[in-house]
């Protein structure tokens, strides 16, 4: 005796699909209108801003790029010129050392020790503003715990300079990029590495020749992550260095509260909208690269 399989009526299914489908979109609603409130109606009004330019004596208004222009020479251009140096400097440290880290992670046999290194990044990696600026001059500032135990000052060590925001910056981006690579890290499969010794392969081989080549979208993709991270960064660097390192969020801070010259709020607006454009820059180059880094480990 066989069994007969019910028949399926593609005349009312194709409707019916059709009909989830549209009920999908409506899911998606609330948040369209959420994005489109909270993001949207503000980079509408940065944008009237920046092309706004005001006239001092008769208080009348007109739409001009002079606002662009003024951010782009002088100071402005020195610190969104040191933004961009200071982020890709701790992006490329971070993933220097976040790449080995997680690969220890990853090849590890303690399942404990993996999931505390990963707990710790995720909290690490959203450890900043006045608290982790506070943790660092308290130890490594000019009467820090370790710079006056190490005699550090006198070695000409200076906390509040590039070097030493470098170093703030990697306590945050190194556990981001632990976080980061990991998953690509687990899509590397054993076999290919056995597959490499079987031909003779050193370890040194297999990283240069089939594991790096596969893991360089993705290292791609989380070095651009780190560098918007550290770009956007503001409350870090606001209570440690103030302005004695140029950077791009801390002069549209000074141009919207008037620290240095009075109506220059608008200038703060074509900043921001200097740096929507060099974020956009950024999410142009990593999304193609999570595309086909999940490709490849899939």
């Amino acid at each position: 005796m066989t069994a007969t399989l019910p028949r399926v009526d593609t005349a009312t299914a194709a409707p019916v699909k059709r009909r989830r489908r549209s009920l999908g979109w409506l899911a998606v609603v609330p948040l369209l209108a959420f994005t489109a409130i909270a993001f949207g109606l503000p980079a509408l009004a940065m944008l009237d801003g920046a092309f706004t330019v005001k006239d001092p004596a008769t208080a009348a208004t007109a739409y001009s790029a002079e606002n662009l222009s003024t951010s782009l020479q002088g100071a402005y251009l020195t610190a969104l010129l040191g933004s961009v140096k200071l982020s890709a400097v701790s992006a490329v440290l971070a993933a220097v050392f976040g790449l080995p880290l997680a690969q220890a992670v990853v090849t590890s046999r303690f399942r404990a020790l993996r999931e505390a290194v990963l707990t710790a990044s995720g909290v690490l990696a959203n450890f900043g503003g006045v608290p982790l600026a506070f943790a660092f001059v308290a130890t490594l500032g000019n009467a820090g715990v370790l710079t006056r135990h190490l005699g550090l000052t006198d070695k000409g060590w200076d906390l509040y300079s590039f070097w030493g925001l470098v170093i703030v910056y990697l306590y945050f981006l190194i556990p981001l990029m632990v976080l980061t690579i990991t998953p690509a890290l687990d899509g590397l499969r054993s076999q290919w590495r056995e597959a490499a010794r079987n031909n003779g392969a050193t370890t040194v081989q297999y990283w240069r020749h089939v594991a790096l080549p596969v893991l360089l979208p993705s290292l791609l993709g989380g070095l651009v992550l780190l560098f918007g991270s550290a770009f956007a960064a503001y409350a870090t660097a606001a209570a440690m260095v103030g302005s004695s390192v140029p950077l791009v969020t801390l002069q549209i801070a000074d141009a919207l509260s008037g620290n240095v010259l009075v109506g220059q709020e608008n200038v703060a607006l074509a900043l921001s909208l200097d740096m929507v454009l060099v974020a956009g820059l950024v999410m142009a180059v990593y999304l193609p690269l999570q595309r086909r880094s999940a490709r490849w480990l899939a």
